[in-house]
């Protein structure tokens, strides 16, 4: 499942690459520190930005498995090519999660999918990873955080339609949305894992008008349909912040957080 554009995977991939937390990826450098090899899982991959981030960070000799249900995209992930070994493979995620998890591997990664889920497709994958005593590295999960300036009345509204509209069902059945980040580490730790969390939030600087004018118009988009706010107040609103935008005022931060969940007792 990716359910995203390959132009919007690009937009995005910088200001993922610079928001992933620190310690949390040197948590997972660390743990895999003294190995030669690695097997590598990653859900939900898109054009596997998750690859290239870690790529450099872990031992030499790499294979990856990259999984979406997306062929579109899964055709250009295929194309990174060796090194390291890279395998794609079409799976309906929330359908087959298992299958994309058969076979030897060392580690499950994925981007951006946690707040997509439901809880009960959450608890599948912890079970699932849990099972087979596989860690997992979760990364830029969105927490509902949003802070924008100057600030506008109608900000706050627009964010809670926002942050409802992530509770729909995105493929998975209804998801936990913002919740996801923080039961995501609650679930593991009643697994038996140890996990290591921190911030990896997006903040969008004036410079950044591209990337802000997207999540801006997808914000009116939505809330249109998630709030009592009329169509003329949200466009008022848009403009508002298109103004700021053209004026290199607009300062934008979207809260993510990062999480690296280990069994308890691996080496």
């Amino acid at each position: 499942m990716s359910g995203f554009s390959a132009e919007w995977l690009a937009l995005r991939e910088p200001y993922d690459l610079a928001a992933r937390s620190a310690d949390v990826l040197d948590a997972v450098i660390r743990a895999f520190r003294a190995h030669e090899t690695i097997a590598v899982v990653d859900l939900a991959c898109g054009t596997g930005a998750t690859l290239r981030a870690l790529r450099p960070w872990l031992p030499a000799r790499q294979s990856w498995r990259l999984v979406d249900n997306d062929l579109g995209l899964l055709a250009r992930a295929s194309k990174l090519g060796a090194p390291p070994q890279v395998t794609a493979r079409p799976v309906d995620l929330a359908r087959d999660l298992e299958l994309a998890l058969e076979g030897p591997l060392d580690l499950i990664t994925t981007s951006a999918l946690l707040d997509l889920v439901s809880p009960e497709w959450l608890d599948r994958l912890i079970v699932e990873a849990a099972v087979r005593r596989l860690p997992v590295y979760a990364a830029l999960t969105y927490d509902g955080r949003v802070a924008i300036e100057p600030p506008e009345m109608l900000d706050a509204d627009l964010v809670a339609g926002f942050n409802r509209h992530q509770r729909t069902d995105k493929g998975f059945g209804p998801a936990a949305g913002p919740m996801t980040a923080v039961r995501a580490a609650e679930r593991f730790s009643h697994f038996g894992y140890s996990v290591v969390q921190g911030p990896s939030d997006w903040v969008l600087a004036p410079a950044d008008r591209v990337i802000q004018e997207a999540l801006f118009s997808a914000l009116a988009q939505v809330d249109v349909r998630t709030t009592a706010l009329s169509a003329a107040a949200v466009t008022d609103w848009l403009a508002r912040r298109r103004a700021a935008l053209s004026a290199g005022r607009s300062r934008l931060r979207i809260g993510h957080l990062d999480i690296f969940a280990r069994p308890m007792g691996s080496r």
